[in-house]
């Protein structure tokens, strides 16, 4: 990996180029730049969803995916460089059946609403999409291994989970569901039957 950064206003990317862990120089618009803005804009807002009440486990579950996004980050950095490892995918698999085993079965859509906690985890859910689909975009024209974007499928699923459990945590005093869809056209059929 590359040095630590000693100094941040280098003043070298002021002609629309930035550094790859490996030294090479790309444009900023670079597919490979646009997935590692998205893989750290998600553990960003991991970060604001620390910030918040939170069961401990939840909280512990948070923090090491925090450390595996930046090793996912480190990863995109590089090409050809390994650093997510497959165990990362499987810890989040786990994760899923252990919090999703919890949840009672949903018949209907829900809407990213709820509880501050669980709001926040469905914008986390969206930008791991997001990082995703940038992910999936950059293994179009380059060589990415298959762990990344498994993981980001993984991660969106849990966050949308977590969110489910943030909303019956009920740590601000506002828990207790989720936000049901109110279809138009589900209404109409309930009023008919």
């Amino acid at each position: 990996m590359a040095n630590r950064l000693t100094q941040i206003a280098t003043r070298t990317g002021d002609d629309g180029s930035t550094g790859l862990g490996d030294g090479t120089r790309v444009a900023k618009s670079h597919q490979r730049i646009q997935a590692m803005g998205d893989v750290d804009e998600l553990n960003s807002h991991i970060g604001v969803l620390l910030a918040e009440p939170l069961p401990d486990g939840v909280r512990e579950l948070l923090v090491v995916i925090q450390h595996e996004l930046f090793n996912l980050g480190g990863e995109l950095s590089i090409p050809g460089y390994e650093l997510l490892k497959a165990e990362a995918v499987l810890r989040l698999d786990e994760a899923l059946a252990e919090h999703n085993a919890t949840l009672p079965r949903l018949k209907e859509f829900i809407l990213p609403a709820g509880t501050r906690s669980a709001a926040i985890a469905h914008v986390c859910r969206t930008v791991a999409r997001r990082a995703e689909r940038a992910v999936v975009t950059l293994a179009a024209t380059d060589t990415v291994r298959a762990e990344p974007r498994q993981y980001l499928n993984r991660l969106s699923d849990l966050l949308f989970v977590l969110a489910r459990v943030l909303n019956r945590a009920n740590l601000d005093g506002l828990g207790g569901d989720d936000v049901y869809w109110r279809s138009e056209k589900l209404a109409r059929d309930d009023d008919v039957g």
